[in-house]
């Protein structure tokens, strides 16, 4: 007589929270990426908590097929924007997939500006 031993763990679900904190962070340690962009619920964090969210500049929506994620970037002056955008992609996919073993459907990249090189200021010799 065989008996089958079986143990229902429960689910995991991670949150849309630390998805995105995680894409943030690959977004970050990509060259060309001069920083994040937030929103108005960023805005509102800086000001009145006067403490920036952790994933800002990153929108996360998970359904059963997989993971999509949103990148709002401001990327450095005479940078090849869409090389720049390929790599946020690709860095992203796998820090998430390798963070949380969930599949990337897609990684969407919004660049919201470009970052200027500050003007040096005029010596008065």
């Amino acid at each position: 007589m065989n008996t089958v031993n079986e143990q229902n763990a429960g689910t995991l679900k991670i949150s849309d929270e630390v998805i995105a904190v995680c894409a943030a962070n690959a977004t970050l340690k990509t060259k060309g990426v001069a920083e994040l962009a937030g929103d108005i619920t960023n805005a509102l964090s800086k000001t009145i908590l006067r403490k920036e969210l952790l994933s800002k500049g990153a929108k996360v929506s998970q359904s059963d097929s997989g993971v999509n994620i949103d990148i709002f970037v401001i990327v450095e002056y005479q940078i090849n924007i869409p090389a720049v955008a390929w790599e946020i992609q690709e860095h992203v996919k796998k820090e998430v997939e390798s963070m949380t073993g969930l599949s990337v459907e897609a990684v969407n990249i919004h660049v919201q500006g470009v970052r200027l090189p500050e003007k040096e200021a005029p010596t008065n010799d």
